[in-house]
């Protein structure tokens, strides 16, 4: 791990392995190490960077709100401390697809391939954005204790939840773990984002699409229309995994990755 400084910030970026780079940007509220299955795999073959955004993980808070245009203009200063020139595959999950959007409308120049995991196009309704902001109200009282237990029935399945304790706990201490003035930033940032919808036609590089099966939050279906509107794309459904997908089933999610990863290649 290292620190970048962007934009009088600090932020904490894994950089591993060598080749194509693939920017690896994390989901709502965790941090770098949700990737861990996927920083094992992809940086035997290539350059993999993985920043923990701000408000997350080891890196520098910003308190108010933070938007996904910030998000993504922090990435691409990530890129320029790190001194990649060439296009990059940017692969992000939930907010981190949020993100995503925000980056190619704002750095298509650096894009050479995206993949979206569990993730939306839409704009909030406004209940959903009117939950996002009594979250960072409450969190902001009371801390991020309440966080897992009103979040994991939709970020696990079922089976990953009655099986794979060890992944469930670690993702538990993480969010305990992060600033609640990170969290509420990060929630306010969402619920103002823009709808992407307008805008998927125009997405001129390869995307893959992967969704949980059982995710409710960014159904298969919805990815799948997703899918549909966009020019080249590919849309894949992982068993086993609702909404947090690469840690559920990491196997056929990296297998689904490194596939498309090395057909960019040819």
């Amino acid at each position: 791990m290292t620190k970048l400084s962007v934009d009088n910030i600090q932020l904490e970026v894994l950089d591993e392995g060598q080749g194509d780079p693939v920017l690896l940007v994390h989901g709502f509220p965790l941090d770098h190490t949700m990737w861990r299955f996927q920083v094992d795999a992809l940086s035997t073959r290539h350059r993999v960077i993985a920043p923990d955004l701000r408000g997350f993980g080891h890196s520098d808070v910003t308190s108010g709100t933070v938007t996904m245009a910030r998000f993504a203009d922090d990435l691409a200063a990530v890129l320029d401390s790190l001194q990649i020139q060439s296009a990059v595959t940017y692969c992000g999950l939930s907010m981190g697809g949020y993100v995503g959007w925000e980056f190619f409308r704002r750095h298509r120049h650096r894009l050479s391939r995206m993949i979206m995991c569990d993730t939306r196009a839409v704009g909030d309704t406004q209940q959903v954005s009117r939950g996002r902001l009594l979250m960072a109200a409450r969190v902001c009282e009371q801390g991020p204790g309440f966080i897992p237990d009103a979040m994991f029935p939709k970020l696990f399945a079922e089976e990953t939840l009655a099986y794979q304790p060890g992944i469930v706990a670690a993702t538990r201490s993480t969010i305990l773990a992060t600033s609640a003035e990170g969290i509420a930033a990060a929630q306010r940032g969402m619920a103002g984002r823009s709808d992407a919808t307008p805008m998927l036609a125009s997405v001129d590089v390869p995307v893959l699409l992967i969704a949980g099966a059982h995710d409710v939050i960014s159904p298969p279906a919805e990815m799948q229309d997703i899918a549909d509107a966009l020019p080249v794309a590919t849309f894949v459904s992982v068993d086993r995994s609702s909404h947090l997908s690469p840690l559920e089933n990491p196997d056929a999610v990296n297998e689904v990755m490194l596939r498309f990863l090395e057909a960019g290649r040819e």
